[in-house]
């Protein structure tokens, strides 16, 4: 028997394992995840939470709930993956061996990369909304911050959900409005990247948004250190930004077993060939989602279409036949902006976002970089679709793996301009 092993139960892995026991024999082909954690969280949720859009409850639900019959879980934390021998290390030193692996261990954020950032201020005065701790925290905080600075920051690229803290920067400024002290909170938007986004249509649309919301925007910013006795974060070239309150996206970075397994890059990420999702460590591993270094935007639709193209080319791999170089980058993204309304984007390695429709050419319903209530009620129904069908890898109607551009106002980019 042909053994399987997928690391990791989020987003990634779950889809998988639900794509693969439905595909392959199981009298042929064993299955087995492991995660050492219970619960599975849904991640977009966490940008709500802070703004009582949500409550805890409705993001996180036990992890057993979503792994299929037939599929073997083992709660254990991961050691380390040795490549030559086929084999899993767990902490405890089991060794679990297997023919073909996935590596879907996602990525998590690293607040302790910068200076000063994880010290006595940490969930006080600076905060997190990318672990469930963190936006927890900081909708407490907010419930009876009485304003001031208020500094949304991204550390470096890449980061989960690029289009997050812009998200978080439109609700901050709706949510103040909606309590009457917008006036008392001076709102800056700061970010390493040269724009608004990292897409040249996006970044036109989405910073005469934030100029329309008064939200200032800082770009060009390496940060540092975090200065915590004044309360500012200061970047290489010597510019500061005061705060009172800083909600900063921390380094994204992979799992450290990557790191002690000897496979990763610099910041802990897979090396994967960007069309096949095959790795580059040897040919029995595959690899998918925040795990992986493809240029693709770290979100959770980005796996989702992956996880279709990985799935036939693990069968093409097990039956020998060459594997497809199919998978285009293809990420499709709400963009909440505030007031109940959002924006969609669609777009891959290649084409950047543009106008148009989705997901029906001149129809629609939902409207490529416009903003609408439409837009704003896709992103809010797709928790249900993500519980019930995304990891349960149902098909969504309509939504395909690779991009189409039917219905879009294209404006072609060369391969090597795409920067995601």
């Amino acid at each position: 028997m042909q053994n399987l092993l997928i690391l990791g139960a989020g987003t990634a892995g779950t889809i998988m394992a639900n794509q693969l026991r439905k595909r392959l024999d199981a009298d042929e082909y064993s299955l087995t995840i492991i995660d050492q954690q219970t619960t599975h969280y849904y991640q977009p949720g966490y940008l709500f939470l802070p703004f009582d859009i949500y409550k805890p409850k409705q993001i996180k639900k036990p992890i057993e709930k979503f792994i299929p019959a037939g599929v073997q879980r083992i709660q254990a934390a991961i050691d380390r993956i040795v490549p030559d021998e086929d084999v899993v290390l767990l902490e405890d030193k089991t060794r679990i061996r297997y023919d073909i692996l996935i590596i879907a261990t996602g990525a998590k954020i690293a607040p302790q990369e910068v200076e000063g950032m994880l010290g006595e201020g940490w969930r006080k005065d600076i905060f997190d909304f990318y672990t469930f701790e963190g936006s927890k925290a900081l909708r407490d905080k907010l419930r009876e911050w009485n304003g001031g600075k208020l500094v949304v920051h991204i550390c470096e690229m890449p980061i989960k959900c690029p289009v997050a803290p812009l998200e978080f920067a439109f609700l901050a400024d709706s949510f103040f409005r909606h309590k009457q002290m917008r006036d008392r909170v001076d709102l800056k938007f700061v970010t390493p990247l040269s724009g608004a986004f990292t897409k040249p249509k996006a970044t036109e649309k989405l910073g005469y948004l934030l100029e329309q919301k008064e939200i200032e925007i800082i770009s060009d910013f390496a940060i540092e250190k975090v200065d915590l006795a004044a309360r500012k974060i200061v970047d290489y070239g010597g510019k500061e930004v005061p705060y009172d309150l800083l909600v900063t996206v921390p380094t994204n970075m992979g799992d450290e077993m990557i790191a002690r397994s000897g496979i990763g890059d610099d910041l802990n990420f897979v090396p994967t060939n960007r069309a096949t999702l095959q790795t580059e460590i040897k040919e029995n591993i595959f690899a998918i989602g925040d795990a992986t270094n493809v240029p693709a935007s770290k979100a959770g639709s980005v796996a989702h279409f992956e996880s279709e193209i990985l799935t036939d080319n693990i069968l093409r791999y097990i039956n020998g036949e060459p594997l497809k170089e199919e998978f285009d980058g293809h990420a499709n993204c709400f963009v909440e902006t505030g007031d109940g309304k959002a924006l969609l984007i669609d777009f891959n390695y290649t084409q950047e976002p543009v106008e148009g429709t989705f997901p029906f050419p001149g129809v629609g319903p939902l409207r490529l970089l416009q903003e609408s209530r439409v837009n704003h009620f896709g992103k809010m129904a797709f928790r249900w679709v993500y519980w019930n069908m995304l990891l349960k890898a149902r098909h969504i109607p309509f939504v395909t793996p690779t991009m189409t551009l039917a219905g879009k106002d294209i404006d072609e980019l060369e391969p090597e301009d795409a920067n995601v």
